[in-house]
């Protein structure tokens, strides 16, 4: 099924992190926020990560995320996708960054998940020239790794974003 991203991205001029999904899941969609789902564990992570309660509203999601100088957005623009399954996508057309970088003030980019790196790798490194870190992903797909285990793999965001540099 043909999939076009319908989520604006979320950043402002002092965004130092861009994190990338791949492509918002069925529900995520569905409720019009990144990380939709109610047993993805990227709220619950990056929540734990500031020492803050869990943003529930899309608009305290956004704040969250501007407060912590985080841009949030996706890799893909489009694809053919089953369902919310990565492992199923073909024809991928990438979103154009450009105006993020410009706007913001970006110094990592990390994306979740093997596939969202795969594709950053294949089909927007040549523009962006920033190498993403890959972060495991948050998706309960991802059972295999603990709260403890991804909190300590996205603590990395706060150091940067925390850094006055």
């Amino acid at each position: 099924m043909k999939v076009v991203h319908t989520l604006k991205p979320i950043y402002n001029h002092e965004s130092k992190v861009l994190i990338l999904g791949t492509m918002p899941s069925v529900k995520s969609r569905e409720v019009m926020f990144y990380y939709g789902h109610p047993k993805n564990r990227f709220w619950d992570v990056l929540s734990a990560v500031y020492e803050e309660e869990k943003p529930l509203s899309n608009e305290d999601k956004t704040n969250f995320l501007l407060r912590h100088k985080i841009a949030l957005y996706d890799v893909l623009k489009s694809c053919d996708i089953i369902a919310s399954y990565d492992s199923s996508i073909k024809n991928p057309v990438p979103n154009d960054f450009t105006k993020i970088l410009k706007v913001s003030n970006i110094k990592v980019i990390f994306t979740t998940g093997r596939k969202a790196t795969e594709l950053y790798k294949k089909y927007c490194y040549a523009q962006t020239k920033i190498e993403a870190i890959m972060l495991p992903s948050t998706s309960s797909a991802n059972c295999k790794l603990s709260m403890k285990d991804l909190y300590d793999n996205y603590y990395q965001i706060r150091d940067i974003t925390d850094n006055e540099n």
